[in-house]
C-alpha cells in the first residue's frame, strides 16, 4: 500500500490526485485519458475527492478540475484518519465493557438493601417486619454502630425487634460490652415482658452487628462511610454459604459469653 493509501486514499483516487498535480486545470475526460482511470469511474472518484475537499472544480464549459495543495490535503487525510481511528477506539471500548460485565460473576439474586439511620422510622418498621418473618430462631449480635448510640435513638428499633417476635420465637441476643452500657436500667424487666423465649449474653467485642432468621437468612449493618456512629443501611442476604459463615462466627462469640440477665 502506497503511503496516500495509508491515510485513506483508494488507488484510483491517488491515481487522479497526483495526476491532477501535474496537469493542473483539466477536464474530466482528459483527466481519465492522462490518469489511467476508466471514463466509467473518473465521475465517481471526482466527485469524492471534492466532497473530502482534496480537489475543486472549476466553473467552466466543460468543468475542469483542480487539486488542492498537498501540505493541506495531508492535514485533511490525517484528520480523517484521526477521527476514524477515534471511532473505532470508541467502539472497541464498548466492547470491552460489554465483555468486561459478561465476565464478573453474576449479581446475587437472593439478597437486598434497606437504607436507615439508627432510630430511624423506616427502619424500627423494617426490622418489625424483618421479625415476623421468622419461625423459630433468631440470633442477633450487636456492636457498632449501636456501642456510640444512646437509648433513645435505639428505643424505636429494638421495640420494632421484639413487636415483630412471635410468641414460639427464640432468641438469642448477644451485646458486645461497649453496647451494654447504652441500655437502660429497665432493659431486664423490658425482656422480661417479651412473649418470646429471650436469652441475653454479652462478650467483650463484636466487629460488626448482625442478625441470623431460621438460619436462611442474615442481615448486616453497614457502617455509614462518613459518619462512623451510624449505619447507612441494613444488607440482607439468603447465599446459604454467607448465612453458614455468619453463623459459625455467631456461634464462637456466644461460646465465649457470659449471661448478661440471670
Amino acid at each position: 500500500m502506497t503511503e496516500l493509501g495509508e491515510l485513506g486514499l483508494s488507488s484510483y483516487e491517488e491515481k487522479t490526485y497526483r495526476t491532477l498535480l501535474v496537469t493542473g486545470a483539466v477536464t474530466a475526460a482528459e483527466l481519465s485519458d492522462t490518469s489511467g482511470v476508466p471514463k466509467g469511474r473518473i465521475y465517481d472518484v471526482l466527485n469524492g475527492l471534492e466532497a473530502r475537499k482534496l480537489i475543486w472544480r472549476q466553473s467552466s464549459d466543460p468543468n475542469q478540475y483542480v487539486a488542492v495543495q498537498p501540505e493541506t490535503v495531508v492535514d485533511r487525510l490525517l484528520a480523517e484518519r484521526a477521527y476514524e481511528l477515534k471511532q473505532e477506539w470508541d467502539r472497541y471500548r464498548e466492547k470491552a465493557e460489554t465483555v468486561r460485565s459478561n465476565l464478573l460473576p453474576t449479581p446475587p439474586t437472593e439478597s437486598s438493601f434497606w437504607l436507615g439511620s439508627l432510630g430511624s422510622d423506616e427502619m424500627s418498621t423494617a426490622l418489625q417486619q424483618h421479625m415476623r418473618t421468622a419461625e423459630s430462631v433468631v440470633k442477633a449480635a450487636v456492636g457498632p454502630p449501636y456501642e456510640d448510640a444512646t437509648w433513645e435513638t435505639l428505643q424505636s428499633e429494638v421495640e420494632g425487634f421484639f413487636e415483630g417476635a412471635n410468641t414460639d420465637l427464640s432468641v438469642d441476643l448477644l451485646f458486645s460490652e461497649k453496647a451494654v452500657t447504652v441500655l437502660p436500667d429497665r432493659f431486664p424487666h423490658l425482656i422480661e415482658n417479651q412473649p418470646a423465649d429471650i436469652t441475653v449474653r454479652t462478650a467483650p467485642e463484636i466487629a460488626l452487628s448482625f442478625d441470623i432468621v431460621d438460619n436462611v437468612e442474615t442481615t448486616i449493618d453497614v457502617l455509614h462511610p462518613v459518619s462512623g456512629e451510624d449505619r447507612i443501611g441494613v444488607i440482607g442476604i439468603k447465599d446459604s454459604q454467607v448465612v453458614s459463615e455468619f453463623e459459625q462466627y455467631f456461634q464462637r462469640l456466644w461460646t465465649d459469653a457470659v449471661p448478661l440477665l440471670e
